[in-house]
């Protein structure tokens, strides 16, 4: 059994930290991520977690912070919170494949151009701090259809132009052409603001859940359009 990189305690506290800090970036040395071929990442996780963890400490229990007498198992949460910033952080050294767990390691190209984006990053972690920017949408001309809902990407920036950021994040990621940029707002409290426009989108049924990332929905620009309206009038 390995010792434990900071103090064990039953609680979300440990659990996030333990998960972020320490479980990801040892996961990005297993075998299965440095073959640069996809993979399961639940397997891996629950293979590294045995070496600092005995059963026991998996299975203790916390009460959860917004649920009156619900309880969360250690070992799920720390599970939840690897594959929560495996999949959206802007420190993961993870691409999520979109469905059944599947991810594989980032490319040098890839974690460089993700350096750039670190900015916009921590303005989407910061909902609690007001940033302005800009939410943009855009999609690929492959992809675009005139007269039916089609793949768009709904996003945020804090940059001075929506083009650095839609070209730059799209650069060196295997995307085949060169993206099309469909709106622009400029918003205050660019971080809610996305959160809101997202909600709406989910809740009627929109988001791409097989897309690489989670900010693809199944829309049409005028939707996207309206929604920004209602919510930065």
């Amino acid at each position: 059994m390995k010792s434990l990189p900071l103090e064990f305690e039953p609680n979300a506290s440990f659990c996030y930290r333990f998960a972020r800090y320490h479980l990801l970036p040892e996961l990005a040395q297993e075998p299965e991520a440095l073959s640069r071929e996809p993979f399961k990442l639940n397997l891996v996780i629950n293979r590294v977690l045995n070496r600092y963890l005995t059963d026991e400490q998996m299975g203790l229990t916390y009460p959860a912070r917004d649920t009156e007498g619900k309880m969360h198992q250690v070992g799920a949460a720390i599970r939840f919170f690897v594959s929560l910033r495996a999949k959206r952080g802007s420190e993961s050294p993870f691409v999520w494949m979109g469905q059944s767990g599947m991810y594989r390691l980032k490319s040098d190209s890839e974690l460089t151009q993700e350096a750039a984006e670190d900015v916009d990053n921590a303005v989407e972690e910061q909902v609690d701090v007001e940033f302005n920017g800009w939410i943009y949408a855009f999609t690929f001309p492959a992809i675009k259809k005139s007269k039916e809902p089609f793949p768009i990407k709904v996003g945020l920036t804090t940059a001075a132009d929506v083009e650095t950021r839609v070209f730059g994040q799209c650069r060196g990621a295997g995307y085949f052409e060169k993206p099309e940029i469909l709106g622009r707002w400029p918003v205050k409290r660019v971080a809610q603001v996305e959160d809101a426009i997202h909600a709406v989108l989910k809740a009627r049924g929109r988001w791409k859940e097989d897309a690489p990332g989670d900010e693809w929905f199944i829309t049409t620009i005028d939707e996207v359009q309206s929604i920004v309206g209602f919510i930065n009038p």
